[in-house]
């Protein structure tokens, strides 16, 4: 699923406490499991090189060139 969310914003706080900021940059925001799509890896190429998106054993992600 993909959303956008405000750069300046805490997810951890309720609607009610979050207040509407003016001209707010937001991010295209892609959930992992459409990212990895059951993988554990992922390649991304990115000028002219490529960086590998893994999924550790403990649920962390960690990118490497």
């Amino acid at each position: 699923m993909n959303a956008e969310i405000p750069l300046d914003r805490n997810p951890a706080l309720s609607s009610r406490e979050r207040e509407p900021l003016r001209n707010e940059a937001t991010v295209r925001t892609v959930s992992s499991e459409e990212l990895f799509r059951g993988a554990s890896e992922i390649a991304i190429a990115h000028g002219g090189s490529y960086y590998r998106l893994k999924i550790t054993r403990q649920g962390k992600l960690i990118l490497n060139k």
